[in-house]
């Protein structure tokens, strides 16, 4: 029986974790996971924040989910989106999905992510 969802992945290329760190930790407010050995020699970065979890692996022919995407429920997105703006990084608002405010953001090697909020009608 199915009773959560553990973690999603995104691809990203060798050398990028730098990167990653900076936006993951530092712009989103995420905590970097340790990851066991055998895994850190594979490269990569994993990280958390409430009960979200991102695992960034290096894919060899990297290429960036442009469309495919995790959907990470936040609080207060409009001062989220703004903070995110303040860091430097792009927010795309779009009001297609009723009951909800989103966004769109690109993580710094073009991994397409989508922040959503239900509006106080949906709960």
């Amino acid at each position: 029986m199915i009773t959560a969802l553990d973690h999603v992945q995104l691809a990203a290329p060798a050398g990028s974790e730098p990167l990653l760190r900076a936006y993951y930790s530092g712009i989103l407010g995420m905590t970097e996971l340790a990851k066991p050995p055998v895994l850190a020699a594979r490269g990569g970065c994993w990280f958390a924040a409430g009960g979200v979890v991102l695992h960034l692996g290096v894919e060899e022919g990297f290429r960036p989910a442009r469309k495919a995407h995790p959907g990470i429920r936040v609080t207060g997105i409009r001062d989220f989106a703004g903070r995110l703006r303040e860091r430097g990084a792009a927010v795309e608002w779009d009001h297609d999905l009723p009951g909800h405010e989103r966004f769109y953001s690109m993580d710094p090697v073009g991994n397409r992510l989508e922040f959503v909020e239900p509006t106080a009608a949906q709960g």
